[in-house]
């Protein structure tokens, strides 16, 4: 029952911003040709006895390649919160993007959470596309080949309980194995939905990002949230700046840079 489980703190880390316009994000465009930048971020779920890391974000080299701004290194966003690399255990991989799995290697003692079919999408015929393979950079894929190979992957084939409270789920859509994480927390169940909804309006109007492997996955994908969440403003979009609107910080040190996830939105629009 959901009144035994844990109750986690979740912290979303801001670490990196680009410029962007709003037709960029949707298939189809949008006729309203206005700013709209895209932020990036990594995830902290813990409590006393727990500590899980969702994504790992990108570093300088992804930020020059990729022409966004680093605002911080995901490791010195995660040094803010008082959390060292080697401390780090257990880390959900959403999906395989550069900027999603990009500082992988600098957990030395993490155990990493992978879905099987974006393994297999990473590393099959679709990577020939390079509609499809430009998001991912090789080295990473083929890092976490050689992490296989060591024994430091779970997979998942599907829904998954990682830890009374925390379970991932597929949704596919942006890219074939792309999972979403549901944390149970004081104020019930929020749902971390990654790349399933880069923005609010996303799962809200029900449109999609044009990098899209299956449109129809996609569309499923923001029902699927819907239902795993307590309701829809425990939804979190992936990219959103909103994101740091909507929430508070969980210190005044740490505005701009953090907010708490598991406490109510302090405005919703």
């Amino acid at each position: 029952m959901a009144g035994d489980l844990p109750q986690y703190e979740v912290i979303a880390l801001r670490y990196a911003t680009r410029a962007g316009a709003r037709p960029d994000h949707f298939i189809g465009g949008d006729p309203h040709d206005q700013p709209a930048p895209m932020d990036y971020y990594l995830w902290v779920v813990r409590d006393a006895q727990r500590l899980w890391l969702v994504d790992t974000g990108f570093n300088e080299d992804m930020a020059i390649k990729r022409h966004r701004t680093l605002l911080r290194r995901p490791a010195q966003a995660l040094g803010l919160l008082g959390i060292h690399c080697a401390d780090v255990r257990d880390i959900v991989i959403t999906h395989l993007h550069n900027d999603h799995a990009g500082t992988f290697n600098e957990y030395p003692n993490a155990r990493f959470h992978l879905q099987d079919k974006e393994m297999d999408y990473a590393t099959g015929r679709y990577m020939c596309c390079d509609r499809f393979a430009r998001p991912y950079e090789p080295d990473h894929v083929t890092g976490f080949v050689r992490l296989v190979y060591k024994d430091r992957v779970s997979f998942h084939d599907g829904d998954a309980e990682l830890a009374p409270g925390i379970s991932v789920h597929l949704i596919g859509g942006h890219t074939a194995g792309l999972q979403c994480v549901r944390v149970h927390t004081a104020r019930g169940w929020v749902v971390l939905a990654s790349d399933a909804s880069h923005y609010y309006e996303h799962f809200e109007q029900r449109r999609c990002f044009p990098l899209v492997h299956h449109v129809g996955d996609m569309v499923a994908g923001f029902d699927r949230l819907r239902e795993l969440a307590e309701s829809p403003e425990h939804i979190v979009p992936g990219h959103d700046p909103l994101v740091m609107q909507r929430y508070e910080a969980p210190t005044p040190e740490l505005q701009g840079i953090a907010v708490r996830l598991d406490r109510a939105p302090v405005t919703t629009t």
